[in-house]
């Protein structure tokens, strides 16, 4: 059974950053595509950042494009988001989801994390 588990969502000042953790266990894949998706509230979930597993390959929408670096940990389960120049428009829950390559169909989701940007 995958698992994926996000922390580090929290309330933030505009301008400020936070980082978002991604644990992923329970896999097996030779090849897995780590995707951040985000929420905001009264719209629809849109993919903001993803990663293959060989930690190089990456992707960013535009949204959040110089901003934003996804990154894979030292530990190779654990993926990261970090996130600098946060604006309100930011407020969303994110999700960490995995695939099997840059947007094709999500496998498994974590649970979601919420991140507010607000003075």
């Amino acid at each position: 059974q995958v698992k994926l588990v996000e922390s580090g969502g929290g309330s933030v000042q505009p301008g400020g950053s936070q980082r978002l953790s991604c644990i992923v266990s329970g896999y097996t894949y030779t090849n897995i595509y780590i995707t951040w998706f985000r929420q905001p509230p009264g719209k629809e979930r849109e993919g903001v950042a993803g990663i293959h597993n060989d930690g190089v390959t990456t992707y960013y929408s535009d949204s959040v494009k110089d901003r934003f670096t996804i990154s894979r940990g030292d530990a190779d389960h654990t993926f990261y988001l970090q996130m600098n120049s946060l604006k309100p428009e930011d407020t969303a829950e994110y999700y960490c989801a995995a695939g099997g390559y840059c947007g094709g169909a999500v496998w498994f989701w974590g649970q979601g994390t919420q991140v507010t940007v607000s003075s």
